[in-house]
């Protein structure tokens, strides 16, 4: 499978392939409705420009994509990582470490 520049996408890892969607400048677009409280739109509007937006919509659409990786990033996670990352937190060298999830057989 081949994206749009040519590079082969499917032996690179599902997460790889999402950055490397994200980063298309020519990525398409679709127009949606939703409902958002009036107040809620005019704070959007106000802060836009004081956090380098030009303007509340692609405020909105950076909040949903910081939201939306933090979630795929935890989603992503194996039950292994997790493992590990807890362990690693708590002091646990990463040899040890590996040997728990090789025993435990946690992928």
């Amino acid at each position: 499978m081949k994206n749009s520049g040519g590079k082969k996408t499917r032996s690179m890892p599902k997460e790889a392939q999402r950055v490397w969607k994200r980063l298309r400048p020519d990525r398409p677009m679709t127009t949606i409705s939703i409902r958002i409280p009036e107040d809620v739109i005019d704070d959007l509007k106000d802060i836009a420009p004081a956090l380098g937006y030009s303007g509340y919509q692609p405020l909105i659409r950076a909040y949903i994509g910081r939201g939306l990786r933090k979630d795929l990033e935890k989603l992503d996670r194996s039950p292994g990582q997790a493992l590990a990352e807890s362990l690693r937190k708590r002091g646990m060298s990463d040899s040890v470490i590996a040997e728990v999830i090789a025993e435990a057989k946690v992928g």
